[in-house]
């Protein structure tokens, strides 16, 4: 009687193990940000079935390129990136808002940089192709300045607040949880945050290659679901929020609290998003990031919301 309980639940063992197996991957990338940490929380409204596996990038250009390489089936970048991909004729289509705010301007404590003008002659860091870079030329401009008031160093955005704590840079235009690391180690202050441009506080979106959603809008409106119920858990239950980014992005808490207060994890897009990313596009056909404006009417949808 043992021997045939033992070899029932050694049957059942290996069902399990081989209805796991049989179960549809589903790759989605994420950069390595706090606010592109809503995918960590999908397996806890993903369906039977199904399984996703989070890739995570340092560069928001890998991570748009990935999905069009198939790579990843979706993923989460800076606005900046998928409208480099439209405008050059990629198929990338946004159907889901990531996160708004999660930048800001980082100056050293001891420092004399109150203000964007106080940056004037100073090494500051950014990010080439970011969401970032647009929105600091823009700020630059108002301020009355350009690019060429500035000691332009190219940094990701992992390398910043590192780089700051050492001395290598007198600032830089930040991505979270790196202005939170500068304040919770006590070498960093916020000179800005830089959200008074006409694209407001609109940062990172989710994307996919457009033959998914031709081929497979089943596949596309779960995971759009799924991407619903994540963002609002995530939201309205911070701890776990923080818990997930010390634990994926290998920071201390104190940092991490920092920075949550300046994110806002969001899903939908509505007629501000629309506003707000065609004032981005706009924005880098003015600054010749971009050789003509994208489709935007093609490459964002609604129809998942």
């Amino acid at each position: 009687m043992k021997r045939l309980v033992a070899i029932a639940v050694l049957a059942l063992g290996v069902f399990a193990v081989s209805a796991q197996a049989e179960d549809k991957v589903v790759k989605v990338g994420a950069l390595k940000l706090i606010h592109s940490i809503t995918p960590y929380f999908y397996e806890k409204f993903t369906p039977a079935g199904y399984r996703i596996e989070v890739v995570p990038f340092e560069s928001p250009t890998d991570g748009k390129n990935a999905v069009l390489t198939g790579s990843v089936d979706f993923g989460t970048f800076g606005i900046a990136a998928a409208m480099l991909g439209i405008a050059a004729g990629e198929p990338l289509v946004i159907f889901a808002a990531q996160c708004n705010r999660g930048m800001a301007v980082v100056a050293g404590a001891n420092s004399d940089i109150k203000s964007l003008k106080d940056l004037k002659g100073k090494r500051l860091a950014i990010w080439p192709g970011s969401t970032q870079e647009v929105v600091i030329l823009e700020r630059l401009k108002a301020e009355g300045m350009t690019i060429k008031d500035v000691q332009n160093i190219r940094l990701p955005f992992s390398d910043m607040a590192p780089a700051l704590a050492r001395g290598d840079i007198d600032a830089y235009v930040g991505a979270e949880p790196g202005p939170g690391i500068s304040l919770a180690n006590g070498v960093g202050k916020i000179v800005e945050y830089p959200y008074s441009t006409p694209i407001g506080t609109l940062n990172m979106v989710w994307g996919v290659k457009a033959d998914t959603i031709e081929k497979n809008p089943q596949l596309v409106r779960m995971m759009m679901e799924i991407h619903k119920k994540a963002t609002e858990y995530a939201m309205t239950n911070r701890d776990a929020m923080v818990e997930m980014a010390m634990q994926k992005l290998g920071q201390q808490k104190k940092s991490i609290e920092l920075a949550a207060p300046n994110v806002e994890l969001t899903w939908k897009i509505d007629d501000d998003f629309i506003k707000r990313a065609k004032a981005y596009s706009q924005l880098m056909y003015d600054k010749k990031q971009i050789r003509e404006l994208p489709n935007l009417d093609k490459s964002i949808t609604t129809k998942f919301m």
